[in-house]
């Protein structure tokens, strides 16, 4: 039985943390014997994970996480396999990074329209050359002592919603339906599957349950579009969604995976290597992991 983490993101990721080298040797102290490298609309780690992965003998799959939209709701596809050096992923990157800066102010202006301001040179600066993101506007809020809104105390040490500081205070406020969201232009959801399957990859939509909780039922419409597995197991999904998206899996022969949806400092209680599973299904999440590596 192979231990796999099929979704980990990189610092190529707006709210990821480490360097590809560092993840690497995360993933080796962890015992995982596959991985996949999923940075937000970005392939820039793969080249360098390749080659660290081989030199480690760990087995390594090109991956990505791609934003599009599914009926209205925002969401999340990885593609597995991808040709990576393909121009179509240059292309994306950019698109997304036009939209991402175009953004950022109106996103900062529905803030200050509920009494929480933070300037936009702020963020940048540390960006850091990274897009800007809900999870770094919390950061600069977070770590300035000069922001005493009292909106923020949840979020400080101690605060209810302190265990992920960053990630909560981008559900609480801009996540979809929030009050500070700022709706972007992404791709429609069979877009998003023609572009990986275009590239020679697998397309499996990421996190279900966490995206469209309570209507759990939807990920059969989007198998039928064009996705060809669903990521059963994570840290999103409690016992009874991974009982039934693990069924829906079975049911349709289509691929089961896993992953942590690794980040860092955004996603501090998430570690590499370790997500929700339930052991009735390890052989047939195996023999998808082993399917992955084999295309």
């Amino acid at each position: 039985m192979i231990k796999a983490d099929l979704h980990i993101h990189s610092k190529y990721s707006p709210d990821g943390e480490y360097e590809v080298a560092d993840i690497v040797d995360m993933v080796a102290g962890a015992k995982v014997g596959v991985f996949t490298l999923s940075d937000h609309n970005s392939v820039s780690a793969i080249c360098e994970a390749v080659v660290l992965a081989e030199e480690r003998n760990i087995g390594f799959i090109p991956g990505i996480e791609i934003d599009c939209v599914f009926e209205g709701t925002d969401m999340h596809l990885l593609g597995y396999g991808i040709n990576w050096e393909s121009e179509d992923f240059i292309s994306l990157e950019q698109d997304i990074r036009t939209k991402t800066l175009d953004s950022l102010s109106e996103m900062l202006y529905n803030l200050a329209r509920l009494g929480i301001e933070v300037e936009a040179d702020e963020v940048m600066r540390l960006a850091d050359g990274r897009l800007p993101s809900g999870e770094l506007i919390a950061e600069a809020l977070l770590s300035n002592p000069e922001y005493d809104y009292p909106e923020l105390e949840p979020y400080r040490q101690g605060g209810a919603r302190a265990d992920m500081p960053y990630l909560n205070f981008y559900f609480d406020y801009f996540a979809q339906g929030r009050p500070a969201y700022v709706a972007m232009d992404f791709m429609s959801f069979k877009a998003a599957v023609e572009l990986v399957r275009d590239n020679g990859g697998t397309p499996v939509v990421a996190h279900p349950g966490l995206n469209f909780r309570g209507n759990e039922r939807i990920v059969e419409k989007m198998l039928s579009a064009g996705a060809h597995g669903l990521e059963v197991f994570n840290n999103y999904h409690n016992d009874a969604q991974m009982d039934y998206f693990a069924g829906v899996v079975m049911n349709e022969r289509v691929l089961m995976t896993c992953g942590s949806d690794f980040h860092g400092k955004t996603k501090p209680s998430i570690s590499i290597g370790q997500y929700g599973n339930l052991a009735e299904y390890a052989d047939y999440l195996n023999d998808s992991v082993m399917k992955l590596c084999s295309r």
